[in-house]
C-alpha cells in the first residue's frame, strides 16, 4: 500500500524512522529495503508504506521503535530578544521566556532582535524545515510600520523584489496600507525568511522601517496572545502544519 496525503494521521514508513531518531530518511530506507522492519508484526520492505504512529507498532531488528514526543510552542516575541537557542553575546534570547520544561525546544526559523511576533519553537525537524525552507513556499504575514509616506513607486518595486546580497527577493504582497501623519502602516506577505529582509526590502526603496510584527506563518497566526506569553499548539493546529 503506497503513501497518501489524504490522511494527515499517516506518515510514510521511513519518514517514521527518521522523525523518531532511529536513523537518516535516506539510512531508513535501505533498513527498509532489507527486511529488518516489522510492522505490525510482518515484515515491512516497502519504504512508502503509510504508518499511524499512534496506532501502528513498529520494530528494528526485533527492538520496538518508541514514538518520540513533539512539542509545539507558539510565542508571542517581544523586541528585544535574540532567536537562538545559545550565544554568548546575547543579553537575553527566546529561551529565557519559557519555563525550563520548554527549553531544549528550537526556533522555527527567526526573527530579528528588533522584531516582534509569532515564532514557533518545536522539536520536530520535519516541521520546521517545511516552515523555513524556501521552496515550500510557506508564507509569513508581517504588520510593518515606516517613516514617512510608502510612494507607490516604491511599494510596487517592493512587490516586485529587490536586490539584497547581489539576489533578487521573490515577490511579495502589500496590503491594507494605511497613511498616517508622519507614518505608513502596512501588511507585508512573504514567503522568504533571510535576516532582516524586510527592513532590507523597504531600505532599498528608500523607506526606514521602525516596527515589524509577525503575524502568522504558514497556517499558524499570532491571534490574541499577549507579548512576552507563549502556548502549545491545538491538535487542529498541528494537523494544519503536518499538510504543509
Amino acid at each position: 500500500m503506497k503513501y497518501s496525503d489524504k490522511d494527515p494521521s499517516k506518515i510514510r514508513l521511513q519518514v517514521f524512522l527518521s522523525r523518531n531518531d532511529v536513523c537518516s530518511r535516506r539510512r531508513a530506507f535501505d533498513i527498509i529495503k532489507e527486511g529488518r522492519v516489522i510492522l505490525n508484526g510482518q515484515t515491512c520492505r516497502e519504504p512508502s508504506t503509510p504508518v499511524d504512529p499512534k496506532v501502528d507498532h513498529v520494530s528494528l531488528d526485533d527492538k520496538k521503535i518508541k514514538r518520540r514526543k513533539y512539542e509545539y510552542i507558539l510565542l508571542n516575541k517581544p523586541a528585544g530578544y535574540t532567536t537562538t537557542r545559545a550565544d554568548r553575546y546575547a543579553k537575553k534570547t527566546v529561551i529565557d521566556l519559557l519555563p525550563r520544561r520548554f527549553q531544549h525546544l528550537s526556533p522555527a526559523g527567526r526573527l530579528d532582535k528588533d522584531t516582534e511576533g509569532l515564532l514557533l519553537l518545536t522539536n520536530d525537524g520535519d516541521i520546521a524545515y517545511q516552515l523555513t525552507h524556501p521552496k515550500f513556499n510557506v508564507d509569513k504575514v508581517y504588520f510593518v510600520r515606516i517613516l514617512g509616506r510608502l510612494a507607490m513607486d516604491q511599494r510596487k518595486q517592493v512587490e516586485r523584489g529587490v536586490y539584497i546580497d547581489g539576489k533578487k527577493t521573490s515577490p511579495a504582497k502589500i496590503k491594507n496600507v494605511r497613511a498616517l501623519k508622519s507614518q505608513t502602516e502596512c501588511m507585508v506577505t512573504s514567503h522568504e525568511g533571510r535576516k532582516r529582509q524586510i527592513r532590507y526590502m523597504f531600505a532599498k526603496v528608500g523607506c526606514k522601517v521602525i516596527y515589524l510584527k509577525r503575524l502568522s506563518q504558514g497556517p499558524i497566526t499570532l491571534g490574541p496572545l499577549k507579548k512576552g506569553m507563549y502556548r502549545t499548539l491545538t491538535k487542529q493546529e498541528i494537523n494544519k502544519l503536518q499538510k504543509i
